[in-house]
């Protein structure tokens, strides 16, 4: 039996605050770029909106069904872990509010101005009159509540504005949802970068909507619902067809119940009683708010500056570089037959993969092309090279997974589009997502059949590929495409027990072999070694397996981006493991797992991160690097290096589980400015380096799902 008091060991969604309480504190940073800074409150935002819509709604479902069931790493009950996120996330909002103020008050300093319409000069003020008369007074669907209008539902993430309406026959509420056609600022007219927010537009002009009553209270407000739906949650009928069955979920996703209320002023008790009281909330779940509720509009400001501005506001111009390892104007298939390549995004072009796809479309000996697919861009050259591939006669398979959250309507999409084109589409495994990354391509030539397989660390999305730190091996590897081929065989029979020589499978062999592998390091003592590149660490069994390995010894060197579950430094549980996170300009995606130093090292990289959904409930790939794979090795080794130096983006972890600065400055490092500069330093010369027009903007969300085209 495991004690629900470990001192190793911490909340999951706690965690998961604190890691997004650092994203706010790049916002804070004076070091980065004013316009960049305000970015990073959205994105602390959207990410908020995604935890209470997945992991708070997930916690009320669990709360409904189990109220004695613990937490195996806190002790606290699913009531707990709720009542503890309220009142973790309530001063988060007030420094939000604080640091979004000070932020908007420092760029209206170069012209760049929030304001209410109450701060508008007269001609202003006409002018906003007028555009709600003219664009938005037409397109309005107003309501009251009485005896005769019933309370209305109020969609998942939409705005709406709200008032206690009075007339001679008592009070009424009012509501008016915010058109989706509309967009979330107005901007002035004007030289400066001057705008209003719909809402508060739409709250100004509120008593002319309600004509016939005086507006007693109103405030601009917003629902979060439980967004937490898989398709286990359904009993599907074998027989109907799953992408039907996907759009009907997805339908479902806006009438879940409520979790969260903002509001966008303070409101007497009664008015937030009546929300209450409507919505089935506590006022434990209400939240107040100065600074805006959605934000994604930030985004589009910098289009509105002049270059002087831009430049002086936004990170500096970077476009992913060319490989080294690879020849311009060469042919990439041949390259690849003769050596492995590794892409490291988005410091190098997805390009070259790219660029092998539509090579292998129309190459004779390329027999087919399998691929997985979790997410996808909105606008993805992969697909159409994908089809190019089938309309040639190539044999295409593509697993596409259409319960990639968020992403479910464009991945349906997609699926519908290489299926007509030829392709051959599967759809996963009931209960399991196909998470991996794994692409091969078959040929035959007069010497037999031989495979290029790709393994990667992130999703095959031309946007993302220049936002987020991934990892894309590359190789002609005979031992690793028998295994990619045993691997689609058995996607395409369902069977997820297969065995394999070289890559590590979830959910059959792939925390077995880890624990072996950790079991190897353990046995050497205080010889031992291991080094982990992960998103989440929230897995119990390698948390226990961590945690032995310190106490033998072992020197554990953890870069963990969001939940880490384990706590280091704790005396005589884990005091030999080290834990950092890395927050800054990209998105840290990357997952590497390394055992053994010098030449006892064993290197993978992989889809998966240390989590029980991960290793138990997904379709996960880990592929080794091998030794002959020098380069790629060699190019691994210095981005473990460069982030192990890393002294300004970096914070390590306490085992209080707090982030703390790292005290080492010797020396400025910034991991994403060494590792931008490497890469241009490294690309072929003669080369001329093509910059975008603007600058490619910092990672959005996670974990927010509104940027997500991952």
């Amino acid at each position: 039996m495991i004690e629900h008091s470990m001192r190793f060991t911490q909340n999951r969604e706690l965690s998961w605050l604190r890691f997004n309480e650092r994203v706010l504190q790049e916002a804070e940073d004076e070091s980065v770029p004013l316009l960049e800074r305000l970015k990073f409150v959205s994105i602390f935002t959207s990410n908020l909106d995604e935890f209470f819509m997945i992991r708070v709604g997930s916690l009320h479902d669990l709360d409904a069904v189990d109220r004695e069931a613990v937490d195996k790493k806190s002790g606290m009950t699913y009531r707990q872990q709720l009542d503890a996120i309220y009142d973790a996330v309530r001063p988060l909002i007030a420094q939000k509010d604080k640091v979004c103020a000070g932020i908007q008050k420092q760029l209206a300093e170069y012209g760049i101005c929030e304001l209410s319409v109450g701060q508008l000069e007269k001609p202003e003020q006409k002018y906003v009159r007028e555009y709600f008369d003219r664009e938005i007074n037409p397109i309005l669907s107003p309501q009251i509540v009485d005896s005769h209008h019933p309370f209305p539902h109020f969609v998942n993430k939409v705005l709406h504005v709200g008032a206690l309406l009075k007339d001679k026959r008592g009070e009424v509420f009012g509501v008016i949802p915010m058109p989706a056609s509309l967009p979330q600022v107005l901007f002035l007219p004007g030289a400066d970068v001057r705008y209003v927010k719909m809402p508060d537009i739409l709250l100004s002009q509120i008593e002319k909507v309600f004509s016939n009553y005086e507006v007693v209270e109103k405030t601009v407000f917003c629902v979060t619902r439980n967004a937490d739906i898989t398709p286990n949650d359904e009993a599907f009928d074998v027989d109907e067809d799953f992408r039907a069955q996907m759009k009907q979920l997805l339908r479902s996703r806006t009438k879940l119940a409520p979790v969260r209320l903002e509001l966008g002023s303070q409101v007497s008790g009664r008015f937030r009683d009546y929300f209450c009281q409507h919505l089935g909330l506590t006022k434990e779940q209400v939240y107040t708010t100065s600074s805006p509720m959605q934000m994604g509009y930030v985004f589009s400001l910098a289009d509105k500056l002049p270059a002087t501005l831009h430049s002086a506001m936004t990170y500096p111009p970077f476009s992913p570089q060319a490989p080294a390892c690879l020849v311009p104007g060469e042919r990439v298939i041949p390259q690849v037959l003769r050596q492995d390549v590794l892409l490291s995004y988005p410091y190098e072009s997805m390009d070259p993969f790219l660029k092998l796809i539509k090579e292998a479309a129309s190459d004779p000996e390329v027999i087919s092309v399998k691929i997985t697919i979790y997410r996808l861009a909105s606008r993805a050259k992969l697909v159409e090279y994908l089809c190019a591939a089938a309309e040639n006669g190539k044999d295409v398979t593509v697993m596409i997974e259409l319960r990639a959250r968020f992403d479910e309507q464009n991945n349906i999409d997609w699926s519908q589009r290489l299926e007509e084109a030829g392709c051959r589409i599967l759809y996963g495994f009931d209960g399991y997502k196909v998470h991996s990354k794994v692409c091969l391509i078959t040929r035959k030539d007069r010497n037999g059949v031989s495979y290029i397989t790709q393994v990667g660390t992130g999703n095959y999305n031309e946007k993302t590929a220049a936002q987020y730190t991934d990892l894309s091996y590359i190789t002609a590897d005979p031992g690793i495409g028998a295994d990619a081929t045993e691997f689609f065989k058995n996607l395409a029979i369902g069977n997820l027990e297969g065995e394999y020589q070289h890559l590590m499978v979830a959910p059959h062999t792939l925390k077995s072999k880890l624990m072996v592998l950790i079991d190897r390091e353990i046995a050497k003592g205080d010889r031992g070694y291991i080094f982990l590149k992960l998103n989440s660490v929230t897995d119990l069994d390698l948390i226990l397996k961590l945690r032995e390995a310190s106490q033998a010894g072992v020197r554990i060197e953890m870069i963990v981006r969001g939940i880490c579950c384990l706590l280091p430094g704790v005396e005589g549980e884990t005091e030999n493991i080290h834990v950092t996170s890395i927050v800054g300009r990209y998105l840290e995606h990357a997952r590497i797992y390394l055992f053994g130093r010098d030449q006892e090292e064993i290197l993978y990289i992989s889809s998966a991160d240390f989590m029980t959904r991960n290793m138990e409930r997904r379709v996960e790939v880990a592929c080794p690097i091998p030794i002959r794979s020098k380069a790629a090795r060699e190019k691994i080794h210095r981005l473990i290096e460069v982030q192990s130096m890393d002294n300004t983006k970096a914070r390590r972890m306490g085992p209080d589980g707090l982030y703390h600065p790292v005290t080492d400055r010797t020396g400025m490092v910034n991991c994403h400015d060494v590792l931008m500069r490497d890469a241009v330093e490294a690309a072929p010369k003669g080369q001329p380096v093509q910059h975008k027009k603007k600058g490619v903007s910092l990672w959005e969300r996670l974990l927010g799902h509104r940027s997500r085209e991952k």
